[in-house]
């Protein structure tokens, strides 16, 4: 590593998930989940706006010759890339992303590598002034979900699958930049891989010592390094493997990286366990020998924590040559987003610092990205796809920045970034993190999950973590959001009635003058609709008066406000859901005290966040209808529910957990949050008796009008959102929460 480089500043590079792999349930192409295809150049120029110069951009051969490599279909590539040159943004050109190519080949045709190489050309022979490439991204890890788990086609499940698949992989990127170099000579190969380390039990040694000597595998073969010795020769040419004659052709060609890429994820490092019986079904395997369960091993309470220092270092040592982050991502909140991206950087930097030849770190998932929870295998027919956002949300008319992208915007310019969530850890170096326990305590669901022991601050911040401030402690709402908050590893501070008075703004400012928040909640809701009705003046004071106040002080203070308002703003009298923009029309005391809440907050707060959700249901409140319902049902007892108000479920795990990304993204505004569907308030109370096993001729219904209640009920309060829809169907959140229900009567 020259003097040059090493007193180069780290650059920030980008990256979008482009992955277009196939499995029994066909192609599944990210590029059309995500929107990309209709919003290309829109989307190229907020990247740009990133002040990113680098970025891994896709031309994939599933894409441009689907059919024929005589047949090649360039129009999009082409305006694309031409549009990265206008804007002064380099690519690394993908030509696979755990992809096996087009329905004429596959990982284990024999003539795979020479048609990949054959697409490369013609690749290169479209941009000769394209610089940088990589062929086939992370190898050995397509290889063993295609050719040793039977995750993707051709889903072979034996070491001659997965030996054939490298070897075609590895032969494929040597020759595919034979053919690139032929067209431009200067042309470098950025090779990526995922790279992790295991640990295990004492009986699965062997093995352990066998996977951490396989992550290096693919490098090892580009590099020529595999030959008679190589602790995994025999291994590629045992029985059904490959042939002795072809791993010897690539140790007489090898074509070592320009640039190693380093893939790294919190669940890389794994955990092998010979007591399968601690582990859930979906979590056992074996090597034919042994079984044995397989989890990330900062899920197994049982493995130091992943560290992306040593996993560098290692990769240093090993190669000695110039390394990149192509991917920092994480699945998870924001927080854990942001933490990720700081630790990467934060450990190149000190690595940089030793001599490291480390030049840059990736910003991935641009876009998010879609079904990685089934390792994109479940189709879109077969269940709603999980979608999770990076450094833009997709769901959004047009993608909107997340917190990611000033930290993005910071690091490229500065290399430095602050932020609260920064103060604090990431879940994976918590100590008490155990989603599979010993004995009969194995937590599958993380709404169940224990609530994680206070953190201490973490790396070199010299000030307590800065919290948020939760209003409202005592209330349903208030209280999950101290367990999301807790188990998200987000410092919080909780307020009761008793230490905070809203309509006091001596007492608001001396709790903000005393905690120094960076975002304040305000979950208060004092009174029922009912005792609104009969006490409007005071349901005025605290619904609206100390809303107006806290606003106007968190307003002087520069502070991030969400506060909540309900669907009880409306009359009830529409036939479809109500948006944002429809105009509110209260017919009670508790909805007018909210309609002129909302309005005074957002005239004195312009940029608080303010949430009308539905009808909160979860397995934490005791007190909310589903709960109390099943509780009648339970004890034998009939239940009368209106069959003629129908309103929109919110299920309040979803809500929070959304509500505290939309704050860290600084989402201002009016927002409808509500899981997609309706339900008479009757339907939902026969959800119930299925869930309690009683019969559903326990459920009585009625109209609204016989509970006689005090204040008027608007009859329809179906909640959709014409800015996002952020949460989950119903129907998934009744099974989660049906999920939950059970795991709590199990224990």
């Amino acid at each position: 590593m020259s003097a040059a480089t090493t007193t180069r500043p780290l650059q920030m590079w980008a990256g979008l998930e482009c992955t277009i792999n196939r499995t029994a349930a066909g192609y599944m192409d990210q590029g059309c989940l995500n929107g990309h295809d209709q919003r290309a150049l829109a989307d190229l120029e907020d990247f740009a706006s990133l002040g990113i110069r680098t970025i891994r951009y896709p031309v994939l051969w599933e894409r441009t010759a689907p059919d024929s490599l005589d047949q090649l279909d360039f129009q999009a590539s082409d305006e694309r890339l031409g549009y990265l040159r206008t804007l002064g943004i380099r690519p690394i050109v993908g030509l696979l992303h755990h992809g096996s190519g087009p329905r004429y080949t596959s990982l284990v045709d024999p003539g795979f590598p020479e048609k990949l190489a054959e697409y490369a050309g013609r690749v290169a022979e479209r941009y000769p002034w394209a610089e940088h490439f990589t062929p086939v991204n992370e190898p050995l890890t397509t290889a063993r979900f295609s050719g040793l788990y039977g995750t993707w086609f051709p889903h072979g499940r034996d070491g001659g699958t997965f030996a054939r698949a490298l070897y075609n992989e590895i032969k494929g990127t040597i020759l595919s930049m034979r053919a690139i170099r032929r067209v431009n000579p200067s042309a470098q190969l950025v090779q990526t891989e995922d790279i992790g380390r295991t640990t295990g039990t004492e009986p699965l040694q062997y093995q352990v010592e066998f996977e951490n000597e396989r992550r290096w595998l693919s490098l090892d073969l580009l590099l020529g390094r595999v030959v008679p010795g190589h602790p995994l020769y025999t291994f590629l040419t045992g029985p059904g493997g490959i042939e002795t004659a072809e791993l010897d052709w690539l140790a007489q060609n090898p074509c070592p990286p320009d640039t190693l890429g380093v893939n790294h994820y919190p669940l890389s490092n794994r955990f092998l366990d010979d007591r399968v019986e601690l582990y859930p079904e979906s979590f056992h395997g074996g090597n034919g020998h042994d079984s044995y369960a397989d989890v990330g091993a900062v899920d197994s309470g049982r493995a130091d924590p992943p560290s992306v220092e040593r996993v560098l270092r290692d990769v240093w040592e090993r190669y000695t040559t110039q390394i990149a982050v192509t991917e920092a991502h994480i699945a998870g909140g924001r927080e854990s987003q942001m933490r990720w991206l700081w630790e990467v950087w934060t450990a190149a930097e000190r690595l940089r610092a030793e001599g490291a030849p480390l030049v840059a770190v990736t910003a991935w998932s641009l876009l998010g990205s879609f079904d990685w929870d089934t390792l994109c295998t479940s189709g879109a027919a077969t269940r709603a796809i999980r979608y999770e956002s990076g450094v833009f949300d997709v769901r959004w008319a047009r993608p909107r920045p997340t917190a990611l992208a000033p930290m993005i915007r910071s690091l490229a310019a500065t290399g430095t970034y602050d932020h609260p969530f920064l103060d604090s850890p990431g879940y994976w170096h918590e100590p008490s993190r155990v989603l599979y326990a010993a004995g009969d305590n194995i937590t599958t669901s993380p709404e169940a999950a224990p609530l994680p022991v206070e953190r201490a601050p973490y790396g070199t911040v010299s000030h307590p973590p800065r919290p948020i401030v939760v209003v409202g402690a005592s209330g349903p709402l208030g209280r999950a959001f101290s367990r999301v908050c807790a188990q998200r590893g987000i410092e919080r501070v909780l307020l009761s009635r008793g230490d905070i008075e809203l309509t006091s703004l001596g007492s608001i400012r001396a709790c903000l003058d005393a905690l120094l928040p960076w975002a304040v909640i305000d979950a208060t809701c004092y009174l029922r609709v009912d005792e609104a009705e009969s006490e409007p003046e005071r349901c005025r004071n605290e619904n609206t008066v100390g809303a107006q106040n806290l606003a106007a002080e968190c307003a002087r203070r520069g502070i991030e406000l969400l506060t909540f308002s309900s669907e009880f703003v409306f009359d009830g009298t529409a036939v479809d859901p109500y948006l944002e923009s429809h105009p509110v029309s209260p017919v009670n005391a508790y909805g007018h005290s909210k309609a002129e809440a909302e309005r005074q907050v957002r005239d004195v707060h312009p940029d608080a966040l303010v949430v009308r959700a539905g009808a909160f249901f979860g397995p934490w409140d005791p007190d909310n209808f589903m709960q109390l319902t099943l509780k009648d049902l339970r004890s034998g007892s009939a239940v009368l529910a209106a069959e003629d108000v129908t309103v929109s479920p919110t299920y309040v795990p979803d809500l929070v957990w959304s509500c505290l990304d939309l704050l860290a993204d600084r989402v201002t505004g009016l927002i409808h949050i509500a899981n997609k569907g309706a339900l008479s308030w009757a339907d939902w109370a026969r959800y119930a008796a299925e869930l309690a096993g009683a019969d559903r001729s326990k459920v009585i219904g009625c109209s609204v009008d016989e509970f006689q209640f005090p204040a008027r009920r608007p009859r329809y309060r179906v909640l959709e959102s014409e800015r996002v829809e952020l949460l989950p169907s119903l129907e998934d959140a009744l099974e989660r929460f049906r999920a939950e229900i059970r795991l709590q009567e199990a224990r």
